[in-house]
């Protein structure tokens, strides 16, 4: 009679995590603990990350399970609004029993208060990604204790907490030195002080949201552009009407690495600082947003397409100033890269511009040209124009945007 094999009997612990680890697909490794409790076990301790809609019971149930997940997401949809999501008494279960925790998205999640916040401080020493963006009912007490208790936080959003002053910016920079990624999107208490203060414990900032902080200024920027030289690579100043030439000076003085830059709607930026901005960041630029900046003309739109060879979105739009001249410098070696332009309300464009454009633009996945009293797909039509295969032409609807324009991206 043929011996009876047991792939338990056979293989360890180790050897079974070994197989479990060439699993690439979740679906997979959930199949895999479907064979029987010891591969259960080994594929729920295995397991590092978690999306869960879950009150306190169950969340307990899910950290005696789930020993190593080191990323919870409890984000909520825009769809879901009306809904709290996590709660205070949820955060205590999670604090005390995800200790391994390093990654946690709270976005949106309305019922929190400081006092949930006061429990990922005293628990959640290694975490370093937090998201609490529009938990509109957190204030300076909440971030106070993540900082005081999270040394290692990375990246933080805090988009749409409009109780958030600048006090929470000096207890990151005492208490978080090694911050990375900072979003504070219409955090309107903020100021330049509160850069000032955030600057001197935090000089590895990579990336800085204060899109319609409208209490910033160039002294503000200038801070951060003069502390986070080196490290600087995305800003984000949507709206930050008192955001001028002064600021576009300090980041292309200091900021020669600088990728992603949105200045739209500080209306006092001319042609001078962006040129200087060009020199500054030609190699490194990919993407720039300068929509409703009024003072701009075609001897910067010009620079930036001559010089920014790496430049992959651009948005003019509302650039009234701009016209078809900008494009005509354009000679045989000025091949662009751009894959996303946005050239919407800028009414003295014409069909002749937007085809010296195309000629130049191969890789162009989305354009924009609503608005173009001059620019219509009839005349594009008998003045023969061709545009790239792959790309999609917005003449008068509302195609879905590109993301690398969206005013919010989350990290990491």
């Amino acid at each position: 009679m043929a011996s009876v094999f047991c792939v338990n009997d056979a293989l360890n612990d180790d050897e079974l995590r070994c197989v479990l680890s060439k699993l690439d697909r979740e679906k997979d490794k959930e199949v895999f603990g479907l064979v029987c409790k010891r591969w259960l076990y080994l594929q729920s301790t295995d397991r590092k990350k978690l999306e869960a809609r879950a009150g306190p019971h169950m969340l307990g149930r899910l950290a005696f399970r789930f020993t190593h997940i080191v990323a919870l997401d409890f984000s909520q949809s825009v769809s879901r609004s009306f809904y709290p999501g996590v709660t205070d008494s949820d955060l205590t279960v999670i604090a005390e029993g995800f200790k391994c925790l390093r990654v946690l998205n709270l976005h949106n999640c309305k019922g929190i208060t400081d006092t949930g916040l006061s429990s990922i401080g005293r628990y959640l020493s290694l975490l370093q990604f937090l998201d609490v963006s529009y938990c509109k009912k957190l204030s300076d007490k909440g971030v106070s204790a993540v900082a005081e208790g999270c040394h290692d936080l990375r990246t933080l959003h805090l988009a749409g907490c409009r109780f958030i002053t600048n006090e929470s910016l000096k207890s990151l920079s005492e208490r978080c030195r090694g911050l990375e990624a900072l979003g504070l999107q219409g955090c309107t208490n903020i100021t330049d002080s509160g850069l000032a203060d955030l600057v001197k414990g935090c000089r590895k900032i990579k990336t800085l949201d204060i899109n319609k902080c409208s209490n910033v200024g160039d002294a503000g920027v200038s801070s951060v552009a003069k502390a986070c030289s080196y490290s600087l690579k995305t800003l984000k100043l949507l709206d930050c009407y008192k955001v001028g030439n002064e600021s576009i000076t300090s980041l292309a003085q200091f900021c020669k690495n600088l990728e992603t830059l949105n200045i739209g709607g500080c209306r006092d930026i001319s042609d001078e600082s962006i040129m200087l901005l060009v020199g500054s960041c030609k190699d490194s630029l990919k993407n720039l947003r300068m929509d409703w900046c009024l003072n701009i003309s075609d001897s910067s739109l010009t620079c930036i397409l001559k010089q920014c060879k790496n430049l992959e979105a651009l948005d003019i739009g509302c650039c009234e100033e701009v016209t078809d001249n900008a494009f005509q410098d354009l000679g045989s070696g000025d091949a662009l890269g751009l894959k996303v332009l946005k050239v919407s309300n800028c009414l003295k464009i014409t069909v002749k511009g937007i085809g010296k454009l195309v000629e130049k633009c191969n890789s162009l996945e989305y354009l924009d040209v609503r608005s173009l009293p001059h620019v219509t797909e009839v005349r594009c039509s008998e003045a023969g124009l061709e545009f790239p295969k792959c790309c999609k032409v917005n003449f008068s609807g509302s195609l879905t945007e590109p993301d690398v324009l969206l005013g919010y991206s989350g990290l990491p």
